[in-house]
């Protein structure tokens, strides 16, 4: 006799048949309206409050396209005896916790899934509000006390978590509190870790021998492998994927081929590559990627056309890797072809495309289109705000770098330490000190970073707007002090004329171990030429090329000349100019020699040296000028009046002087023989009796680079009106006694200014802090601290 059949009631059968329907129209659903419609179904039939399945695959389903956590919560609320699984569903769905939720019965997705929820939320905009970091430490809280903070389930995903909103002491904490970690959770500590940090943990990984590495394992060190920029180190972690039989997963290789590209080691790369078989998109983004970055920009799209070729469509990620931002000279028109293909793929409104291209027109120097892809961003991240305003600070336009930071602030977008370097570098530029006060009061207001680099940006700005004092106070409180650090420090004391300083402070770097580049040696050189520290000059030039074998650039070697030059020492000058390599000779060279020539009028070797200039940058008004100058110094009229007119025909325009002065938060500019300020009429009617003391203190206008053919009396009325002394007369009228005046040249200051500023400083007890194109000035008492050596 054959066994019994087990047949269902047809009422069970038939709520089986119901239950298969509802949940396939629910995967099926696409839009909330259609999920509403079924929702609608479901409670008219009173079908909604008996079955925990269907309510749980429907919540799921409104989360997935993105319904309001009002409307979950709704849906939850509803159904009469929520079970665990309906529960841990709707955790895993709210981007905010709330903690009732977790309780009466709580288990390890409970908690899991709340902390995912959270990661995925804070994920979403750039940074996360401070309420996801209160939310995430009543979390952990919550799963101490239950008892599960120790699993390693709960702990993965609260690691993760805490990495999103950048606590990693607080991960390590949670990774700490877990006797035995699983892989998951090691995995979990690799990828949320950087550089140096994560390459720890892998080794202890490694050594504690109690869990496997696995292809997850590697994909997630390589990235700290690449960061470190240690090629010994990333070889070592690839032997030891050989070893353990990791290196044949995808995911592994590309990271391998990232690797190597971060290297240079491109034939390794692309042996990777093409060992691979079949390599997906992600590979074939990070060797683009990595021709790119090693500017290789040909093979980077020819291997963008293969990519198109063989079928694949490029992602933001493929146009992000071929856009030229690493070398985008000469290649101006592949820029302008990839931004089509970018707009063809609607990939313009992609915040990653948009700030790769932003950044490449910024380089090319074409700011109004960096500007309008800026502008058309539907939402601006960090890195496309710090695109833009480096961009304008790189390019000269500080005056737009800063306000862009200003816009910045008052949409109320948190600036982080690559913002706050960048609008620094601008202060700086643009000398704006009240300006740079005002940055570094933001960052203490608001607690940002002091990483090494915002420290050294803001001794940059400190020093570069005049403040020497308070670029070495922020100097000495820094615990880490990297070589950039110290250069900046250096370059500062040059600056102002104090060479004994400069070189004092490059002993102290060199006995602190620190390595000295190129860019050391140059400030130092700099600070020696300002100085008229001849011997030292020479010394360090010596250090430099023979102890430290670094080949003088350009740069080095105009400080050479500039040295020598200032120190009368023109033929020596001239004659090493001519054991220089031929690289390292250009118009700066050439310059150098030419100015020293018009200080110490030497008009036969400035001619020779404006010989090369005007065939090396024949559009250069300077050097005209300069030669104009010197033949007028000494009365050759017919040679000054050739010059200009060589300027003339060739449609040379001279760059006009102008200062500026900051009174309060304030900036005022001035030209020569300026009358549109408003306080004019004031600022000459002081001047006069301004003129007339210092005329009694024993000046003398100094006439001799004035135009030759006006009288003396209109010569002198020419240099009374240049724009530093209309400032300087401004500031004293502005301010009160004793306050400290500074003001910025755009040019060098004229040999009269100099002069008088020394004598208003006398006349009227003030200090007076002057920055040209060249140096500091401090006047005081009648005497500059460049000891009349410019």
């Amino acid at each position: 006799m054959p066994p019994p059949r087990l047949v269902l009631p047809p009422l069970a059968d038939a709520a089986g048949a119901l239950r298969r329907s509802y949940l396939r129209l629910i995967a099926l659903s696409s839009t909330l309206r259609h999920l509403d419609q079924l929702l609608a179904v479901s409670l008219a039939s009173g079908h909604y409050a008996l079955d925990p399945v269907q309510t749980t695959a429907l919540l799921l389903r409104y989360a997935s396209l993105r319904a309001p956590p009002a409307h979950l919560l709704r849906l939850f609320g509803a159904f009469p005896r929520p079970d665990r699984f309906l529960r841990n569903a709707l955790l895993r769905s709210l981007p905010s916790f709330r903690p009732h939720l977790i309780f009466p019965s709580p288990d390890s997705f409970s908690f899991a899934f709340a902390a995912t929820a959270l990661s995925s939320s804070c994920s979403r905009g750039d940074a996360a509000p401070p309420s996801t970091a209160a939310s995430a430490r009543s979390l952990h809280a919550l799963a101490v006390v239950a008892g599960y903070a120790t699993d390693t389930f709960v702990a993965s995903a609260l690691a993760k978590l805490y990495f999103k909103l950048s606590r990693v002491d607080d991960a390590r904490r949670v990774f700490d509190a877990v006797t035995s970690p699983d892989t998951v959770l090691w995995n979990t500590l690799l990828a949320g870790l950087s550089g140096s940090e994560a390459l720890e943990a892998f080794v202890r990984m490694v050594d504690a021998d109690s869990v496997r590495p696995d292809a997850t394992t590697l994909a997630s060190v390589l990235p700290a492998a690449v960061e470190v920029a240690d090629i010994w180190t990333g070889k070592c972690v690839h032997g030891f994927g050989v070893k353990c039989g990791l290196t044949d997963h995808g995911h592994v290789v590309t990271g391998l081929i990232s690797l190597y590209a971060k290297y240079g080691d491109m034939e390794c790369a692309r042996r990777l590559f093409y060992r691979m078989g079949e390599p997906d998109l992600v590979a074939y983004n990070a060797l683009i990627s990595g021709y790119s970055v090693n500017g290789m920009v040909e093979s980077s799209v020819e291997l963008f056309k293969e990519l198109s070729a063989s079928g694949w469509r490029p992602n933001s990620s493929t146009l992000v890797a071929v856009i030229p931002v690493y070398s985008p000279f000469g290649h101006e028109m592949l820029a302008r072809c990839l931004h089509a293909l970018v707009v063809k793929y609607r990939f313009d409104a992609d915040a990653l495309v948009s700030t790769s291209l932003t950044t490449v027109y910024c380089r090319l120097n074409d700011m109004e289109s960096a500007r309008s892809i800026f502008d058309t961003m539907p939402e601006k991240t960090m890195e496309s705000w710090n695109a833009m305003i480096s961009g304008y600070a790189q390019n000269g336009l500080t005056e737009m770098a800063v306000a862009l930071f200003q816009q910045m602030q008052a949409l109320n977008v948190q600036p982080n330490p690559i913002t706050i370097s960048s609008t620094l570098s601008a202060c700086a530029q643009l000398g704006a000190l009240s300006m740079g006060k005002w940055v570094h009061k933001i960052i203490a207001e608001e607690n940002l970073e002091l990483n090494v680099y915002v420290m050294t940006a803001l001794i940059d700005m400190y020093a570069k707007c005049g403040s020497i004092a308070e670029a070495r106070s922020i100097f000495d409180r820094m615990d880490n002090k990297n070589v950039v650090s110290w250069n900046a420090m250096i370059s500062g004391y040059g600056l102002h004329g104090q060479g004994a300083e400069a070189l004092k402070l490059f002993k102290y770097m060199l006995d602190a171990h620190i390595l000295p580049t190129s860019s050391t040696f140059l400030s130092v050189l700099y600070a020696c030429s300002h100085g008229g520290l001849v011997e030292e000059g020479w010394e360090a030039f010596h250090v430099m090329t023979n102890e430290y074998r670094i080949s003088p650039g350009i740069e080095h070697c105009t400080c050479m000349v500039d040295l020598l030059g200032r120190a009368g020492k023109l033929q020596e000058a001239f004659e090493l100019i001519s054991e220089f390599p031929k690289s390292a000779v250009g118009p700066g060279v050439w310059g150098a020699l030419l100015g020293a020539c018009m200080v110490h009028k030497d008009s036969d070797l400035a001619k020779l040296a404006s010989e090369k200039l005007f065939e090396l940058d024949p559009a250069n008004t300077g050097y005209y000028v300069l030669l104009s100058n010197l033949y007028t110094s000494k009365k050759h009229y017919s040679e000054a009046a050739l010059v200009r007119q060589e300027a003339k025909s060739r449609n040379l325009v001279k760059t006009p002087g102008c200062t500026l002065i900051e009174i309060g938060d304030k900036p005022h500019v001035f030209m020569a023989g300026d009358r549109i300020h408003p306080q004019s009429e004031a600022i000459y009617s002081y001047l006069e009796e301004l003129t007339a003391k210092m005329v009694e203190a024993g000046y003398r206008p100094v006439t001799e680079v004035a135009l030759y053919d006006v009288e003396e009396e209109e010569k002198e009325h020419m240099v009374k009106v240049h724009s530093e002394k209309l400032a300087i007369a401004f500031g004293l009228l502005s301010t009160e006694p004793g306050t400290e005046i500074r003001i910025i040249k755009n040019l060098r200051v004229c040999l009269d200014c100099h002069d008088a500023t020394k004598y208003i400083s006398k006349v009227t007890q003030r200090l007076i802090v002057v920055r040209d194109a060249s140096r500091f000035h401090h006047f005081r008492d009648g005497v500059c601290s460049c000891g009349d050596y410019w």
